[in-house]
């Protein structure tokens, strides 16, 4: 299943947003309504075990940011909800009662077959034109992950990474995650 672009003229808001009141999931993205299908089972094993690796990480070395799973991030009146998103102490500010008011300084998508296009493309522009300083994609099915960091002139891909690797992050520059245990599908 594809996401879907809801075909409409009008120009949906985060106010728009708010009215959904479904089973389904959603993102506005310049104006567009995106309908997204519910996650696959390995998508959120990979989900749930990059999270432990950050949260175990941040933990072990006392960094005082915060990550958080699936929250809905607000860019003016668009809206997305990343997979993984981490915060650093200096910009815990963003962080509302209900959302995430800004740019996380770390957003980190899992790629389904459904969104791969979509998280390439209309997110990763979004990410980069609002300020995101690193911007990791994860691909379970080819079981590679790239990692983009914040350049004057676009995205930078810091690294490339396969299950034989061990992820780097330059905006964390002690993080060390063995992807074979990320990708680990027995």
């Amino acid at each position: 299943m594809q996401e879907i672009i809801i075909k409409s003229d009008k120009w949906y808001t985060y106010e728009d947003y708010l009215q959904l009141d479904d089973e389904y999931e959603y993102e506005i993205i310049g104006g567009k309504l995106f309908m997204t299908p519910k996650p696959r089972p390995l998508h959120q094993e990979v989900v749930g075990r990059l999270y432990v690796a950050l949260h175990n990480f941040l933990k072990q070395r006392n960094i005082q940011g915060k990550i958080f799973l699936d929250v809905d991030v607000i860019f003016g009146n668009q809206v997305v909800s990343p997979d993984i998103i981490y915060i650093t102490h200096e910009r815990l500010s963003i962080i509302s009662e209900t959302n995430i008011q800004g740019p996380p300084d770390l957003i980190i998508e899992v790629l389904s077959p459904s969104t791969q296009k979509y998280d390439r493309k209309q997110k990763s522009q979004l990410y980069y034109t609002t300020g995101v300083k690193e911007y990791w994609l994860i691909d379970p099915a080819v079981q590679l992950a790239e990692v983009f960091a914040r350049e004057d002139k676009g995205w930078y891909r810091a690294g490339v990474y396969d299950e034989e690797d061990t992820l780097v992050s330059p905006l964390l520059p002690e993080l060390e995650i063995n992807l074979k245990e990320i990708f680990d599908v027995s």
